[in-house]
């Protein structure tokens, strides 16, 4: 067993690279302290706009804040407001996948319309329109994503549902009378435990990237608070001669969606019984 795990995990080469791009992300969003020093808020007018150098290593923005600090204590806002993302709608899509697989019937058809209906638009689309109609903040930003998101989970459960109700297992449960919730808890939910964990790993780095558009254009946090998406739209004027105050939160944007691709694709070869 000890050899299996080491085999699978430790000498995964996606994982390690997953969690060694992901661990200062963590560390941030667990305590930014640790990485800077500097408040985020702060503003100073005799260190505007100044080049990444020794005091400040990723310069500083149009206010004299420190471009470092702010997308360190960044990852506070938009690592935990993508986490809860992905768990509100991989819930509702759970949810609503085991029921339109298991019971079929009218609640099959009722909820997969439902699902195409909203699978047909763009997702970042529809979570613009959505955000725009709650209006602006992270509440707002975080529901509007989870609400064109859980579809994609639904989707895929009810296909697993549908599998696994035909193995002999559940079969067995069946005749000997085991009630519906039991064989949904006991057996469904846990064999598709290992799909939905892979999804919700690589779904986790697109939450923080669709959130960050969000805040682009203004559907998300409020001003002053440190938010990549809304760093990188403040700095878009700036882009040009001051590159520093976009760029460096958009690079962290992309690091988290590297990591979380690569810490998927880890997941996927350990978790899936059909990998090699």
């Amino acid at each position: 067993m000890k050899h299996l795990f080491r085999h699978k995990w430790l000498r995964n080469v996606n994982l390690i690279i997953g969690c060694v791009i992901l661990a200062p992300f963590i560390l941030a969003a667990i305590e930014p302290g640790l990485l800077s020093s500097y408040n985020p808020l702060k503003t100073s007018v005799r260190e505007m706009l100044h080049a990444p150098g020794s005091k400040h290593w990723f310069g500083t923005d149009e206010l004299g804040r420190d471009v470092f600090s702010r997308v360190v204590h960044g990852a506070r806002v938009s690592l935990p407001a993508a986490s809860i993302t992905i768990i509100i709608a991989c819930t509702i899509g759970v949810m609503a996948g085991v029921a339109a697989g298991y019971w079929k019937g009218w609640a099959d058809r009722l909820i997969m319309i439902v699902t195409d209906m909203l699978l047909a638009f763009p997702r970042i689309v529809l979570a613009m329109a959505i955000g725009a109609a709650l209006g602006p903040s992270l509440r707002s930003a975080v529901l509007a994503v989870a609400a064109a998101w859980w579809p994609v989970y639904a989707r895929l459960v009810r296909g697993l549902t549908l599998q696994i109700k035909e193995q002999a297992y559940v079969e067995a449960a069946y005749s000997i009378g085991a009630r519906p919730l039991h064989t949904i808890r006991k057996h469904i939910l846990p064999n598709a435990l290992s799909a939905i964990i892979v999804r919700i790993s690589l779904d986790l780095g697109l939450a923080v990237l669709t959130l960050a558009s969000l805040g682009f254009i203004g559907i998300g946090v409020n001003a002053p608070t440190p938010e990549w998406g809304a760093m990188v739209s403040w700095g878009r004027t700036y882009f040009l001669t001051e590159w520093w105050i976009g760029g460096f939160p958009a690079l962290a944007i992309t690091l988290v969606v590297v990591g979380t691709t690569f810490l998927g694709d880890a997941l996927n070869d350990i978790l899936n019984p059909t990998m090699n």
